[in-house]
């Protein structure tokens, strides 16, 4: 029987990787924010975490292809400059945050530039009802899934925010979401790892 290669077989486990993170609201008290500091706070020391900011972009248009604005380039620099990407978003009439989706777009484009190309990605969220931003990730995951981007599907992770769960600084209160939060940051470790044995960023 062949057995699967494992990621410790594939690439070293304490391999560090850069991943940047987009929160998909712009919302400075953001609960979204607030999650995002605690999955920097939570993750294993051999992931190095930094916020992609998309607040600086303007809409989108193919017009702008031809000479990219400054804040355009410096995004797509920002994306292509680490390993993988988490996105942490709450969700808007049951779909992504309009500036989250304008961020994706221009990351794309122009056409054969697309900069989430063999990036591995992972899709969390956190909202105050039962679902937890369920009905934005699985949009989130189409277009992720449209612009090549290999995806953690497991575990999925709808967070519902209730008063007091996170800190402003990203404390979490509550040890089983805490817990919880903690492995899925050391399973997109894995992840990451696995996918980068197999499509190495310079590949």
């Amino acid at each position: 029987m062949i057995r699967p290669l494992s990621c410790e077989i594939l690439e070293n486990p304490m391999t560090t990787h850069k991943v940047g993170y987009l929160i998909g609201s712009l919302a400075k008290g953001s609960i979204n924010r607030k999650l995002a500091k605690a999955l920097v706070r939570l993750a294993p020391p051999e992931l190095e975490m930094s916020e992609i900011s998309f607040k600086d972009l303007p809409l989108y248009s193919y017009d702008y292809d031809a000479d990219y604005p400054p804040a355009g380039k410096a995004f797509k620099a920002a994306i292509a400059a680490v390993d993988a990407v988490l996105f942490v978003t709450p969700e808007y009439n049951r779909s992504i945050p309009g500036g989250l989706k304008n961020a994706i777009d221009w990351a794309s484009r122009p056409y054969g530039t697309n900069s989430f190309t063999r990036k591995p990605s992972a899709v969390i969220g956190t909202s105050p009802g039962a679902i937890g931003t369920a009905v934005a990730q699985q949009n989130l995951r189409s277009v992720l899934s449209f612009c090549n981007s290999p995806q953690m599907n497991a575990p999925e992770a709808y967070i519902q925010f209730t008063p007091g769960l996170i800190t402003d600084d990203g404390e979490v209160t509550n040890d089983k979401t805490a817990d919880f939060l903690r492995t899925y940051m050391r399973d997109f470790h894995v992840f990451i790892a696995r996918v980068r044995s197999v499509l190495p960023k310079d590949a």
